[in-house]
């Protein structure tokens, strides 16, 4: 018997997970969970990639083995911690939104209740596996930069007071922590936000973002010291094409995580 999961979102990223995962025989989509706005462009995109979807505003109490969030931080408050207070195990895309205050407690809290787990996917970043192991024998810096095409950072905070389209070098647009970072950029600094969950947290992650019209591809280095020794990792992502503010990799990523929920043999 396949898995059975409920969808929540059907933008850019699930839209995109839906087409990758069309013809998975282990995997079933039962629902897609969208606003009541959204739900005549959900039901479009169910019809063309998951016919047998019940597209509706909340997950469905009965017949879901798992959750796949990939609609940011409301769908976190409104769909996973009640489904993980049921029992239900959840795989999160946006990590970014963790950097709310108190929701990294509320989603572990949750998962105690509801004697399950959720997991956060690594999304556009490499390496989070070394990472995290590294902070068992203890971390001392890890250092995130982001950089992408000015184009890629419309629509936020780094508009004020720069004509990106104008820029001609790359140009710092953020410093400082992982939190902040996240909360100002929720929807370009998932990889802030995963990297330090797995590694100093959220208030000791150094951040940098760049706007560089040099660059085609959204570009991620993670440097790291500890009692491991030292590493650093680059990362040329290319975006996706529905939406430049996300790497293509953050849906293999999320595909990956639900692929392992089903195989034999996960890595």
């Amino acid at each position: 018997m396949s898995l059975r999961f409920a969808l929540i979102g059907c933008g850019a990223i699930g839209t995109s997970m839906l087409e990758l995962l069309r013809d998975d025989a282990d995997l079933s989509v039962a629902a897609i969970v969208v606003p009541d706005e959204a739900m005549p462009a959900a039901r479009e995109v169910a019809a063309r990639l998951a016919p047998s979807a019940a597209v509706v505003s909340s997950v469905p109490l009965a017949g879901i083995d798992l959750v796949v969030e990939a609609a940011g931080h409301a769908a976190i408050e409104q769909h996973v911690l009640p489904s993980l207070r049921r029992g239900t195990p959840c795989v999160v895309a946006s990590v970014g939104a963790l950097s709310a205050p108190g929701l990294v407690d509320a989603i572990e809290r949750a998962a105690a209740t509801g004697k399950t787990q959720v997991q956060l996917i690594a999304g556009a970043i490499g390496a989070i596996d070394a990472l995290a192991a590294a902070r068992a024998g203890g971390l001392d810096l890890v250092r995130y930069t982001g950089r992408k095409p000015p184009h890629a950072w419309k629509g936020t905070p780094a508009e004020q007071g720069r004509d990106l389209a104008a820029l001609t070098a790359e140009t710092v647009i953020f410093e400082g922590s992982a939190r902040e970072a996240a909360s100002l950029y929720p929807k370009n600094a998932n990889v802030a936000a995963t990297v330090s969950l797995a590694g100093l947290g959220l208030d000791k992650t150094f951040v940098r973002l760049v706007a560089d019209p040099a660059v085609t591809e959204n570009v991620h280095t993670v440097e790291a010291d500890g009692a491991f020794g030292r590493f650093e990792l680059t990362m040329r992502n290319k975006p996706l094409a529905a939406n430049p503010k996300t790497s293509a990799l953050t849906v293999y990523s999320a595909v990956r995580a639900l692929r392992n929920r089903v195989a034999a043999l996960a890595i």
